[in-house]
């Protein structure tokens, strides 16, 4: 949001990249402070973050992907975002809804179909749109769907 942070809103990140994966970023928004929403604040505290310097609200643990998926289908509804899915219009999304985003290559096959093995894909449109701005839509969905 503009100059704060939703409190209601937990980001996870899996990096699978070298040197040493994964890597799981968790961030809560509820327990989050001393933030500003500009991107050089984010660069510096998450580069903070992963050479495990403590930040509020930030936590950084081993959790793989796939374990991560299985922990938050127990609570939640998945959502995988894919030009082809089910148009987000068209879905009534739950109360705690998880949202899985791909980079600009998307997910890999066996990450997505692993995935969707908890889940369903759901799409923005027949667009491709950057991850970012996919998580601003998302969030103004969920904002209208409230507001009803």
């Amino acid at each position: 949001m503009s100059q704060a942070i939703r409190k209601d809103t937990v980001f996870h990140a899996v990096l699978n990249g070298p040197p040493n994966p994964p890597v799981h970023i968790r961030i809560e928004g509820a327990t989050l402070y001393d933030i500003h929403t500009d991107e050089q604040t984010w660069t510096h505290i998450l580069r903070k973050t992963l050479q495990r310097k403590p930040h509020p609200g930030i936590s950084l643990d081993k959790t793989s992907f796939e374990a991560l998926i299985k922990t938050q289908a127990q609570n939640a509804e998945i959502y995988v975002l894919e030009e082809g899915g089910t148009n987000v219009r068209d879905v009534k999304l739950g109360k705690n809804p998880v949202f899985v985003l791909g980079d600009h290559i998307g997910l890999p096959k066996t990450v997505e179909r692993f995935t969707l093995r908890y889940g369903k894909k759901i799409s923005l449109g027949k667009h491709a749109y950057l991850a970012a701005s996919c998580i601003t839509i998302l969030n103004y969905l969920l904002d209208r769907q409230t507001d009803q």
